[in-house]
Parts: C-alpha cells; structure tokens; sequence
C-alpha cells in the first residue's frame, strides 16, 4: 500500500515521506518538503510499477557508476580501442561532470531533454550533443541488461538541435581525380586506385588481404580490416563483407604491384616496406597528401600550435595551403561515380557496406536527385492547373 506520512524529523524540520512496497516487496521510502510533491512521486510510482518500468532509487547506481558498467562491458565486447577511447572521453568530459552524481532512476526524458540543454549551454556543439545523448541510451540499454532499469528514457527523446549545416560529404570533381590518379606513382598508384573505383574505408584498404583479390572474376571480396592499433579483425558491420567489381586500370595495377609488393605473415596488399599493417597517417603524409600538394589540390587552414588553438599574428590568424582531402572524400567519390552510372539506392548501400539504407540516403540521398524530371514534374503541376 502506498501512503504519505507527515514526519518531524529531529531538527524539528517537518517533512512528509511517501512510502510503497516493490514488486520484490521490499518497503519503499523518500522524503519531500511538500505533501503535493510526495503524493505526485507516488502517482508516477504506481503508474511505472504497473507498466513494470520501476526500479527503486536505492538499488538505482549513479550515473557515473553506470557509465563504469557499460565502459567494462565494452571493453568485454572486444570494441575498437580507439573506440571505447571515445566513449570514454563522452563519460569523462561530458557525462561525468553534469548528471553523474544522479540516479539513472532520475534521468527522465524531461531530465535527458535538461541535459541536453545543460550541454547546449556549455556551448557543446550539435554532433557532440547527439553522440554523447547517445551514449547515455548505451548505458541504459546496459543497464537494462543487468536488470538495474526497465527505461529507456533516449529513446524517441527530440533534442531540437540545430541543423544548420550543409550535410552533403565534400566529394572531390573529376578533375581532381583524374589529377591524383597522374600523380600516383609507384606503390601508391594502386592504394588511390582501389580506393577512388572501389570504395573501401581506410581500415579496409591497410586489412586488405591477396586472398582477397580475384582477379580470375576481377573483384575484391572484403572479409578484414585493420584498427587503430594495427590488428587484423572483424569489418565494421556484417553489411561490410561484401564483394565488389574492379574495372581494368584496378585489376592491372595491383597485378603489377603484387611482383613488388614486400611480403609479409600477414599477406597484405597494402603493407609497410616491412610487411606489416600500414598506419593511416603514413597512407595519408607519404600518399595521399603529397599528390595533393604537388597537384595543387590545397586550400587555406588556419596553423594550429601546440594545444590545437590557431596561431595568431597581428590578432588575426595565420593561414596555411594544406591538403583539401582525406582517404574518406575517395570512398565519397566512388559513392558518387556509381550513383552518376545509375546504381540505385540498394546497390549503393551494398557495394558502400552499409548497415542500413538511412545511412545511404543520409550521405547520398541529394545525388540520387533527377533536376531534369523535377522540372518536367513542376511543368506538369502548371499544365494540369492551368492547362498548356
């Protein structure tokens, strides 16, 4: 049975204690200032412990001992080092400092929706908001898990962010890539060539495997790629072991390069001169980039210095010519020279690995756009109205 008390506690203060059995039926308490506050809690109470959403404050972690749990049980799941590192700088710079003192039996929507103020305020941008948000609904589901909560209380939450910025991936013109297609040379020609015709992620381009190259059917079979930390491991989704077709310049270059390619345990196509992973920074300082550089494909940047902030002189910022891509604008322009060929959505989503169509249209969706038949749909709108 669920009461409220009046109760004059030893300082002579007057409170009034709500109080209630579990389900497991264990006798409940918690103290208020108001009465029309107590009897409020014990209506939500009975609502969620109906709907069996309940879980008892005192038996409810922090937030900062649940966001320990979930970081454990990552680490558990074998996630990308660099990965959990992420996750943990979300706990520990934004989670943390703000509600890790609270009860995730408090964190409501209405209190999710407040801390994403809270983060707005802080001057977190929009991006950061939604992946720490995110994370806060991983550590529930973790929760969940242990049986230490039956909410869910991210889920479905519209954090009313602003959504400014233009969404479509910076895709580099053909020219451009024709431009670093003459500037590869060597054992970089092949690196851009795969990843300009083919698509892969960086990480799948150091994982490549020989086994994976068939050049009886003139295709790549993705079944590895390498981290952070150099480990050969699992690709990123079960959406990214695919197979995808290599046009002739693709298939030449790496029959040429596997006579000088240095061989390693390993069997990589695109190794360091010892056989082992090649790192990212090295496909980009000693590949990609000096092409740029020597094509004259830069832009301006502001010089960072020691801490990450722009040099000043004369109060203004000191500007720099810096290489304008990365290894991610390639797969973007192979996404786009497919789509130019007509490859509809469900091709693009396969051949790209992704784990679902949204992820597709989200990068994609505005180069699927057909500018001639909207104009022949607007004329047909005037027609029917107006007649011809």
């Amino acid at each position: 049975m669920a009461k409220v008390r009046k109760r004059k506690l030893p300082s002579g203060l007057i409170r009034w204690q709500a109080g209630y059995i579990d389900g497991a039926g264990e006798r409940r308490f918690k103290m208020f200032e108001k009465k029309s506050d107590a009897e409020a809690w014990l209506v939500e109470v009975r609502h969620d412990m109906v709907r069996g959403l309940h879980t008892p404050g005192s038996i409810s972690p922090t937030m900062k001992e649940a966001a320990a749990l979930w970081i454990k049980r990552c680490k558990e799941k074998g996630l990308e080092p660099s990965t959990v590192k992420g996750y943990e700088e979300h706990v520990k710079l934004h989670i943390v400092p703000l509600i890790g003192a609270k009860k995730a039996s408090e964190m409501t929507v209405p209190a999710i929706n407040a801390y994403a103020d809270q983060l707005r305020a802080a001057g977190t941008s929009a991006e950061m908001i939604k992946k720490v948000v995110g994370s806060v609904g991983s550590i529930f589901k973790e929760l969940r898990r242990r049986g230490l909560s039956s909410t869910a209380p991210t889920a479905g939450v519209d954090l009313d962010l602003p959504d400014r910025e233009d969404p479509r991936p910076d895709i580099p013109t053909k020219v451009e890539l024709q431009a670093i297609i003459a500037g590869a040379v060597d054992r970089w020609r092949p690196v851009m060539l795969v990843a300009i015709f083919c698509g892969l992620r960086a990480s799948e381009l150091r994982g490549l495997s020989w086994l994976n190259v068939d050049f009886a059917a003139k295709q790549l079979s993705l079944t590895q790629r390498a981290d952070a930390s150099h480990r050969i491991g699992n690709l990123k989704s079960k959406a990214a072991y695919r197979t995808i077709p290599c046009p002739p310049i693709v298939m030449n270059a790496l029959r040429e390069w596997k006579l000088k390619c240095p061989k390693g345990d390993l069997n990589l196509v695109f190794p360091n001169g010892v056989g082992k992973v090649e790192s990212h920074s090295n496909m980009l300082e000693r590949g990609l980039h000096p092409i740029l550089v020597a094509k004259g494909i830069t832009e301006a940047a502001p010089v960072l210095d020691a801490d990450g902030k722009p040099t000043l002189k004369n109060g203004e910022p000191v500007m720099a010519e810096v290489p304008k891509y990365g290894l991610h604008t390639l797969r973007h322009a192979c996404a786009s020279l497919w789509i130019e060929n007509g490859h509809n959505p469900k091709q693009i989503q396969r051949l790209m690995g992704h784990s679902s169509i949204k992820v597709t249209f989200d990068i994609y969706g505005h180069l699927f756009a057909d500018a001639e038949a909207d104009q022949r749909a607007a004329e047909t709108l005037q027609n029917r109205l107006l007649g011809s």
